[in-house]
């Protein structure tokens, strides 16, 4: 097992690097124990003498090595000296170390069955998933009023500086009301999702509606303190209230393993005038600002190649939670840069799956399949109609949208679709990236468009490796 010295190596960088950290340091320190627990499970692994490890355990160790560097540059961010300015800049305080835990879970998961660990070891208790939980809650919370203080501190030294600076000064004063404001917001994930009564939703006057379509209407609104937008069908398929009831309180579970800062939030549904002969239906969900990923890349928005990556890693980490369930083979099956949404300070969520099954029974069925999604297909999808769609394929759509990031072009634009089969299924053709984009960033775009599936990086990968690559522009 080549893979076990490297990962002891980055494990003992950790080690030290968590001792200089400036913020954050109840939640890099929960890192590094996290790792230390790992690194005994490897170090049992590597003992078992004349025992081959699974091919299992080979790609987990494989992957721990990268789970761990990307820990590294999450935890350097904290130790550099410029670490004010990093957070300032960044639209997703903490969320980095949301990833990182993650995917050491996902290790610890798969070595501890590869050891036979009883539920009562010792290890066992520093990934169990309520104890966790608690853990990183309790972190964030001291973490984020340390780092008040801290912030409200260099607020004030920078207003004793020269004259000359107030402009840069006046600059930070902003970004650290924002994120005391971010820090202060209630977090949506707390909200369940549930039925939700006609009087607790707020719309804005007049009631005019942002987005329409041939079955809906989408409002803003209120509800429970955050912005919402408020989906109001015209002329529902069904008309029976319990019916759809039924269909929602089924689905509520399936939504709850969503949930995630990259997620397009679901509230609920609200049925109005529920008695009378003609009741409607309200799907209520997140609201966010910007509109859909497609949108923003269409507009005259500027985007630094670090806030590219950044959307990148965002979008990545929607799909690597949906990828993640415990249902087999989870999976969008529809990815295009429509489906993600954009947030107030560009914050990237994945949608267009939420309550699938609730909106199909207020819809009239829309057309099998668009053009579009051609553009988005796997060569495998393209050569053969019947072909099993899988992550693999899921990937390959991923890829497309991050080439969209990349040149806020449109794929293959005015090509029909003997044209597209041509170029991707016997050229193999890929349509080129910029010519200043990141070489890592355009490595990965490439990676994910690759001919064969099994070249094509897994979400979780994905998401490592675009940690590494937003710090590294952060740095720059």
């Amino acid at each position: 097992m080549d893979f076990v010295e490297p990962i002891l190596s980055i494990a003992s960088q950790i080690y030290t690097l968590v001792e200089t950290v400036k913020a954050n340091k109840k939640r890099c320190h929960r890192v590094s124990d996290r790792v230390k627990a790992l690194v005994d499970l490897v170090k049992s692994i590597k003992q078992r003498q004349g025992v081959q490890a699974s091919a299992d355990v080979e790609k987990t160790l494989k992957e721990l090595s990268i789970t761990l560097k990307s820990a590294q540059q999450t935890i350097k961010k904290y130790a550099s000296a410029n670490w004010v300015e990093r957070i300032l800049n960044s639209s997703s305080h903490g969320d980095e170390f949301n990833s990182v835990n993650e995917r050491l879970n996902d290790a610890f998961q798969v070595l501890s069955v590869a050891l036979q660990l009883e539920h009562g070891n010792g290890l066992y208790k520093v990934f169990e998933l309520a104890y966790r939980e608690k853990e990183d809650e309790e972190d964030g919370r001291k973490d984020d009023e340390e780092l008040k203080t801290l912030l409200q501190e260099y607020m004030k030294d920078q207003q004793e500086k020269m004259e000359a600076m107030r402009r840069e000064f006046e600059s930070v004063r902003i970004n650290v009301e924002k994120m005391v404001e971010m820090m202060n917001k209630p977090r949506a994930t707390r909200v369940d999702i549930r039925m939700i009564k006609p009087d607790e939703l707020k719309y804005g006057l007049p009631k005019k509606p942002f987005m329409e379509t041939s079955t809906s209407e989408v409002y803003k609104g209120q509800y429970c303190g955050f912005t919402v937008a408020i989906k109001r069908y015209k002329n529902p398929v069904t008309t029976s209230p319990r019916e759809v009831r039924s269909v929602f309180n089924k689905e509520v579970e399936t939504m709850r393993r969503f949930e995630s800062p990259n997620i397009l939030r679901m509230f609920g549904i609200c049925v109005q005038d529920e008695e009378g002969p003609n009741p409607e239906f309200l799907i209520i969900m997140e609201y966010c600002e910007k509109g859909s990923l497609r949108q923003v890349l269409d507009s005259d928005s500027k985007l630094s190649w670090t806030k590219k990556a950044r959307m990148c890693l965002e979008a990545a980490q929607g799909l690597y939670r949906l990828h993640q369930t415990e249902e087999k083979c989870k999976v969008h099956g529809c990815i295009n840069s429509s489906k993600f949404l954009v947030a107030e300070g560009y914050r990237v969520k994945l949608g267009g799956f939420e309550l699938a099954k609730t909106e199909t029974s207020l819809r009239k069925q829309a057309k099998e399949k668009e053009a579009r999604s051609l553009y988005y297909s796997s060569p495998q999808s393209l050569n053969n109609i019947n072909y099993p769609y899988s992550k693999a394929c899921e990937i390959y759509s991923f890829g497309i949208v991050l080439w969209e990031v990349a040149t806020r072009k449109r794929p293959f634009e005015d090509c029909s679709y003997k044209e597209i089969y041509e170029k991707v299924c016997k050229e193999k053709f890929q349509e080129p990236l910029p010519e200043d984009c990141p070489e890592p960033l355009g490595h990965l775009i490439s990676a994910c468009r690759a001919y064969d599936g099994f070249k094509r990086p897994s979400a979780g990968v994905l998401v490592d490796k675009l940690c590494s690559v937003v710090a590294q522009l952060e740095e720059q």
